[in-house]
């Protein structure tokens, strides 16, 4: 069933309950977004479901509610488990049941994720829970020591399915469905529905229903989206630029690395931006308390990578930034599904490079939506910009400060030098601003024209045509090292497109992968990068395709050294 096909209703009409409604109420729910138009009926009949929806769409409530309306509050024992890719979703999502319920007498909820202790979360399944909200891992793990039973599930969640597909979960999932043997209903959600996923539902859903939000719902309603084309060198400018002319809340700003998102960071900090970077190396105590600075607006920048930024669920993001190329299609339509929420009116910018161009023209075929180019503001209206706000500066002082003691050292260095006072307020107008410049140059345009390129040059960005070199990584079957979770470090680490990774074969204690050619300085990055908690080593393996090429003919490398 299709979005078009729904007709609006209020949520009364669902019957949900008492309870229920009082919340919807209080937190203003009035009409039911598309998908939970078609999901909540669906569910409530008992039957399997498939929804295609992306993040921000009303998901949670979709299967929350109907499990919450049907729920034996008397009965202490886990009747629902949701699993999700990352602990910020888990908690999220265990928080909007918590909101949802709160007018019903000791419901409980359980996160359950790695990076907490598991005493506390032995101790609140000891005293008894309703929900389980958890990552797989974790999950796998209470399961296996016998500390979370699953004997009275009622429902189970599979929520961003494609998600946890990307980061290497899916096996996971399929061994957790195994487990369960006793009757139950299911719902798979997913903002796409690539082939592996559809084999899961197909596999372990009972003749599901499909439910889909189209794509004009998932994103052109209400989220403008926007390119800008400029060289690498230039997008920090073009960031700071960025930040200058445009009005927002809140923005997140999307780039590869955990390394770039400190740098990022530490650089618009200097200039004065309330920022901080969310990665994966961010212990999760502080992440949660980032996190709530930004919901509370003493932060009002994040920088932060694809997976950290999983689950972050903040009404006030106006902007979503790709400072870097996502690594696809369904990456960006995650990222952006980060803005335009609660009905609220969203911002997307995308940076490329000329040559990275040809991906623009993939996203726009997928997501049926037009991306408009992003003008920078000109050089002569930042510098009238900047020079209104000084001359400000300046009126506020004059009217409320006590400046004697500054006139007379004013004077008596004029009587010193001899140096025309107009003169020193200028060299002082230069000393405050040396950092930022009154006066602000156009940026350069982009080496690269890319419309004016010949067909024969105007190659993908993720060309998987050229020759590979391969790898030995010091990770394997033993340590449980998976293809997906290989290609992710790699990508994310290296800035390597999952594309441009060739065949991995796995071993028992290391693993053998498949490169472009590499620069000394990514090399030696990866080699520090972990999978299961293993160092990759990274080293060359001789014979290796590349090896021929001829700047490795004028001197011999071993397996184990780049140098």
């Amino acid at each position: 069933m299709k979005t078009d096909l729904i007709k609006v209703q209020p949520f009364s009409a669902f019957e949900l309950g008492e309870n229920i409604e009082r919340a919807l109420e209080k937190l203003k729910y009035i009409t039911p977004s598309p998908i939970q138009a078609l999901m909540i009926p669906a569910m409530l009949a008992g039957a399997d479901v498939v929804a295609q929806a992306q993040t921000g769409t009303g998901k949670t409530a979709a299967f929350a509610l109907p499990i919450l309306a049907q729920l034996n509050l008397a009965l202490q024992a886990p009747q629902a488990l949701i699993l999700a890719p990352t602990r910020e979703l888990a908690l999220q999502v265990a928080n909007e049941f918590k909101q949802y319920a709160q007018f019903y007498n000791k419901f409980r909820v359980l996160p359950i994720y790695g990076g907490q202790p598991y005493t506390t979360q032995l101790k609140a399944l000891k005293q008894g829970i309703h929900v389980a909200v958890g990552t797989p891992g974790r999950i796998m793990d209470h399961l296996r020591r016998g500390t979370l039973s699953l004997a009275s599930l009622k429902w189970l969640v599979l929520d961003e399915a494609d998600e946890m597909l990307r980061m290497g979960f899916i096996d996971d999932v399929s061994w957790i469905l195994e487990q369960i043997t006793q009757p139950h209903q299911k719902a798979l959600l997913s903002a796409t529905l690539p082939a592996p996923i559809r084999r899961v539902a197909k596999k372990y859903l009972n003749q599901p229903q499909e439910l889909t939000v189209n794509a004009k719902t998932l994103t052109a309603d209400l989220i403008r989206q926007r390119y800008w084309v400029g060289d690498q060198q230039n997008k920090l400018n073009a960031l700071k630029r960025l930040l200058e002319s445009e009005v927002y809340n809140a923005i997140i700003v999307f780039v590869r690395t955990k390394k770039e998102t400190f740098d990022l960071s530490e650089q618009l900090s200097h200039e004065g931006y309330a920022c901080s970077a969310l990665n994966g190396d961010v212990p999760q105590n502080n992440r949660e308390q980032l996190v709530r600075r930004f919901k509370s607006g003493s932060i009002n920048i994040l920088i932060a990578t694809d997976v950290a930024a999983r689950g972050l669920d903040v009404d006030r993001i106006s902007h979503v930034i790709n400072y870097d190329l996502p690594f696809d299609v369904e990456a960006y339509t995650h990222r952006i599904g980060r803005t335009g929420r609660a009905g609220r009116q969203g911002e997307a910018i995308l940076f490329i490079t000329p040559r990275e161009k040809r991906f623009l023209r993939e996203i726009e075929s997928i997501t049926k939506c037009t991306l408009e180019p992003f003008t920078l503001p000109s050089a002569d209206w930042l510098s009238n910009q900047r020079i209104t706000q000084f001359k400000e500066k300046i009126t506020n002082i004059v009217d409320n400060k006590d400046l004697k003691d500054c006139e007379a050292l004013v004077q008596a260095y004029h009587a010193e030098k001899n140096i025309n006072l107009s003169t020193i307020a200028a060299a002082l107008v230069e000393l405050v601003h040396k950092d930022k410049p009154l006066w602000v140059s156009e940026l350069p345009k982009p080496v690269l024209d890319f419309t004016k390129q010949k067909s024969k040059n105007k190659r993908a960005i993720f060309d998987n045509s050229k020759e590979k070199v391969q790898f030995r990584i010091e990770v394997g079957a033993m340590h449980g090292a998976k293809p997906s979770q290989i290609v992710g470090a790699i990508a994310n680490e290296g800035g390597i497109n999952g594309r441009n990774i060739g065949a991995i074969q796995i071993r028992e204690h290391y693993s053998f992968v498949e490169l472009p050619d590499l620069s000394k300085q990514i090399f030696e990055k990866l080699r520090q990068v972990r999978v299961s908690g293993q160092l990759l080593k990274l080293a060359r393996v001789h014979g290796s395709a590349s090896l021929e090429n001829k700047k490795y003919k004028k001197k011999k490398r071993s397996a184990s050294s780049f140098k």
